[in-house]
């Protein structure tokens, strides 16, 4: 096995969980990869986003998630200076529950 580079990020990772068949089988992997509390803090950063892109308010994001206004703040940065990718995820989840 050839030495990894500490500087740049293994692909092996993404290229594996883009094999994962189920919603299951990926909850499994995770349950496995993290701990309880790095699974969890990657949910709710989820949850966040998918309520931000709904144009919900930071209150009631903290009463549906517990996020902390720190997270929210975090999370609502990557939605508008981020990849765009978790923006197109968000904003098709926000489509479609319109339909």
């Amino acid at each position: 096995m050839a030495k990894l580079d500490h500087k740049e990020p293994s692909m092996a990772l993404y290229e594996n969980i883009l094999k994962l068949k189920t919603v299951d089988e990926c909850r499994k992997f995770f349950e496995d990869l993290c701990t309880v509390s790095e699974a969890r803090a990657m949910e709710q950063r989820f949850d966040v986003a998918v309520l931000l892109t709904q144009g919900k308010i930071y209150n009631d994001i903290l009463g549906k998630t517990g996020a902390s206004s720190a997270t929210i703040s975090r999370v609502s940065r990557m939605l508008s200076s981020g990849t765009g990718v978790l923006r197109g995820m968000t904003e098709q989840i926000a489509e479609e529950e319109k339909e």
